[in-house]
């Protein structure tokens, strides 16, 4: 129902982001509407890539104990400039690969992308 599978759920039991669920006579676990809400709310954190203390943080900022939405917006843009860096280094390395790949001859003996890859400098 909340779309995050068990091995994830008992991660996050462990991890405090979610309380213990109750049980039954069997051992089974039983989930209130809160407590899929609340899955619900942090998977949807994990799909935009926020850490597990970013979205304890989120939590406790959503169970309005006095936080303003300065505080929410803080850290999204703290998390939206990892992004960005992450999405620049990505690009760099696509760059680079792209031009090793570029290098490569069909039907060479040597290949010019192992040889770079080989190389001790990082030039």
């Amino acid at each position: 129902m909340s779309g995050v599978n068990i091995e994830t759920i008992r991660y996050y039991e462990r991890e405090g982001i979610i309380p213990l669920a109750d049980r039954t006579p069997s051992g089974r676990r039983l989930y209130g509407d809160a407590d899929i809400a609340r899955l619900r709310f942090v998977k949807r954190c994990r799909d935009l890539g926020f850490s597990v203390p970013d979205i304890r943080t989120l939590l406790e900022l959503s169970a309005g104990n006095g936080a303003s939405c300065a505080d929410v917006k803080a850290l999204g843009e703290r998390h939206l400039h990892g992004v960005r860096r992450k999405l620049d280094e990505l690009g760099k390395l696509e760059r680079a690969l792209a031009e090793l790949v570029r290098r490569c001859d069909t039907g060479r003996t040597d290949c010019p992308m192992l040889e770079r890859l080989l190389a001790d400098s990082d030039a």
